[in-house]
Formats: C-alpha cells, sequence, structure tokens
C-alpha cells in the first residue's frame, strides 16, 4: 500500500459502507472497513456491497479495491471521479436507489459529465424510490448548484425512469444526468415555512390500473383533512416498460412556502392491498412533516455531506431532529474530511447545523 499509513481511514462494520466509501472517494483518501459481519452464518459482503464497489471503481478512473478471503475486510484506494457513460445492472437484492442515492453527491465533480444507466429494481422496500429521487434528492442537490453557472451548464440535471421494474425480477431502468460544476454554493436554509402543496405518483406495473387508483383514495382519505392543495396522479407502466414483476408503490412530496421538501413512500409487499400502501405512505409523509425542520430525515446525510465539501464559508441549515444515519454522518465527515459541525437546538425541537466547508472543487473550468 504506498499511502501513509496515518491517511488511512478506517472503520469497522458493514453499516454505512456507501457513504463511507464516497467520502473517502471526495476526500482522496485511501479506506480500510473490517470485521464485515464476522460471526454471520454467510460472513463478508453482501452481493450489492460489492455492486456499489465496482460501480465506484466505473465512475473512478484508478480506483484500487483489496477484499480479504472471507470478504470481511475490504481496502479502498480512491482515484480521480471521471465520470463518462455508464451502464450498471444492480443485483435484484437491492433496490436501483441504494447505489444511486450516493453517486449523486459525487456526479457534479466528475472530470466528464456523468450519464449513468441503472438496471434492476426501481422501488424496493428499504431503499429510496426512483420518484423520490427524482422529486426530492435531486432538488436537495440543486440547493448547492451555483447560481450564475445555471444557464452556463452543458445540460440539465436529469433523471427519467425508461422503465419500471418491481421486485422480485426487476426489469427496470432509470437514465442519471448530471452537469459538471466548479464549486457548490454554501447552503444557507432556516425558515422551513408552512406547507402549502402535496403532490404524490401512484405507480403500478403489471397489475389492473385500479390499483393506482385505489392506492389514491386511500392517501386522499387521509390528507385531504390537512391541506387542499392535494394532487395524486396514477402512473401506469405497460409491456416492456413494466418490467418482469406485478407490483405498486406510492411516492408523496410535501412542499413549504420557503421550498422545503419532505417525502415519503411505501411499496407492496406479498399480502398488502393498496389502501395499505395508500395508508402507510399518507401517514409517513405527516410523520416526515411533524420532524419538522428544512430537510426531510432521509436526506439529511446527502444534505451533511454537500455542506463539507462546499466553499470555505459558512453553510446553514435547520433540521428537524437528527436520525442515527445523519448523527453518524457527522462522524464520518469529521473523521474524513475534518469538518466539525456546531449544533444548536432550537426551542420547537429542530437543530440548526453550521460548519464551514472544504471548498472542494470539481475539474469543470470555470471561464
Amino acid at each position: 500500500m504506498s499511502a501513509e499509513p496515518n491517511r488511512v481511514l478506517r472503520f469497522s462494520g458493514h453499516a454505512y459502507l456507501r457513504q463511507r466509501l464516497v467520502l473517502a472517494t471526495l476526500a482522496g483518501r485511501p479506506v480500510r472497513i473490517d470485521k464485515i459481519r464476522p460471526d454471520d452464518e454467510e460472513p463478508g459482503l453482501r452481493d450489492f456491497e460489492a455492486s456499489f464497489l465496482r460501480l465506484l471503481e466505473k465512475i473512478t478512473n484508478g480506483s484500487a479495491v483489496e477484499i480479504n478471503y472471507t470478504g470481511t475486510s475490504i481496502y479502498f484506494q480512491p482515484g480521480i471521479i471521471y465520470g463518462g457513460s455508464i451502464v450498471h445492472d444492480c443485483p435484484l437484492s437491492r433496490g436501483i436507489g441504494y447505489f444511486l442515492e450516493w453517486i449523486v453527491p459525487l456526479a457534479p465533480f466528475a472530470k466528464q459529465e456523468v450519464s449513468l444507466t441503472l438496471r434492476g429494481i426501481t422501488s424496493g422496500q428499504g431503499d429510496v424510490g426512483a420518484d423520490t429521487i427524482r422529486t426530492v434528492t435531486l432538488p436537495h442537490l440543486t440547493l448547492f448548484m451555483p447560481l450564475d453557472s445555471v444557464s452556463m451548464l452543458a445540460s440539465a440535471l436529469e433523471m427519467r425512469i425508461v422503465k419500471r421494474g418491481a421486485a422480485p425480477l426487476g426489469g427496470g431502468e432509470i437514465f442519471f444526468r448530471a452537469p459538471l460544476i466548479a464549486t457548490l454554493r454554501p447552503l444557507e436554509f432556516v425558515e422551513p415555512g408552512r406547507i402549502r402543496k402535496i403532490r404524490g405518483i401512484a405507480s403500478s406495473v403489471r397489475v389492473s390500473p385500479q390499483m393506482s387508483n385505489r392506492m389514491i383514495d386511500a392517501a386522499r382519505s387521509v390528507l385531504n383533512r390537512y391541506i387542499p392543495d392535494l394532487y395524486l396522479f396514477s402512473d401506469v407502466y405497460r409491456g416492456d416498460e413494466s418490467g418482469k414483476s406485478p407490483g405498486f408503490a406510492m411516492s408523496l412530496v410535501a412542499t413549504s412556502t420557503t421550498g422545503a421538501l419532505h417525502a415519503a413512500e411505501a411499496t407492496s409487499s406479498p399480502g398488502q392491498t393498496p389502501e395499505d400502501v395508500g395508508l402507510l405512505a399518507a401517514r409517513a409523509l405527516l410523520s416526515c412533516i411533524e420532524a419538522g425542520g428544512c430537510i426531510d430525515p432521509m436526506h439529511q446525510p446527502l444534505v451533511l455531506t454537500l455542506m463539507a465539501v462546499g466553499p470555505g464559508d459558512v453553510a446553514r441549515c435547520r433540521m428537524g431532529a437528527l436520525t442515527p444515519q445523519a448523527v453518524q454522518s457527522l462522524r464520518d465527515i469529521r473523521d474524513a474530511l475534518g469538518v466539525t459541525f456546531k449544533i444548536r437546538a432550537m426551542e420547537d425541537g429542530s437543530v440548526m447545523l453550521t460548519c464551514v466547508g472544504v471548498g472542494f472543487r470539481g475539474y469543470r473550468q470555470v471561464r
């Protein structure tokens, strides 16, 4: 190993694997992760974790990965974020969101424009769905994009769902493209505002189109009590665009008067009716709104990471109660980038987070 021992990041366990690999890539520091499920009947990396490592290798140039014989220890030496046109087949054990969620903060800093095609399950249990990434994750990224360069970007930030694919056989496909930027802008987002509208998508594949309408009716029965500006629409895929398995899902987004987004989603599982999925999504959205803050709990780690790699200026953001994932992100960011956050509790239970970024710069040249 050519890297100096004091520069190597060291972590234990399989949890938070993606964020640690991405932070190491942004920091340009090698990382060693040990004790990956050492006591399990099947110890070591799972197929989706190994697949995420392969995806990182594709999006970077010069990366090196060493995995021990049992798969319980990995060493990752990141290369430069190169980008380009990439096609990746995701294993069916996790949804596409598992892979794309942590590629989003890397893509704007690539040397070439990232054009990424991912194939697999578009909305899986426990992973961020493709609809939520398109309607919530990407808008969170645009909060950090410099306003004066938006008109100069070669292409827009976009994500298209080419084919939907439900578990267990998948068959879905998404296309993601990110413009290149030289540097992020500091975030100043401290006013949560009040919820002014709710939008939602009820998607179904290889089932009766009536399933989507039933999900919408169930969600409306809960949400109509709180807000009049409610629009839920049905998205039914047929034929080759509907994947290989039947299924249905609902994604909801609440927007505040200051532009804060709160998201929730629910995906069908065996034995669940469309009404169950619609009610689950609606109640999850209300819980998310109740948490408060300008950033929904699902996207706290992403926003904290982008704040840390932002310019050497003060960034401030108000969030609801920090999730365990966000707390661990703060620790990993401190270890990888040397950025510490000032955290101040507010009277309403939310927290104000302040930091000074490391000034990470992309490869795009400013003319």
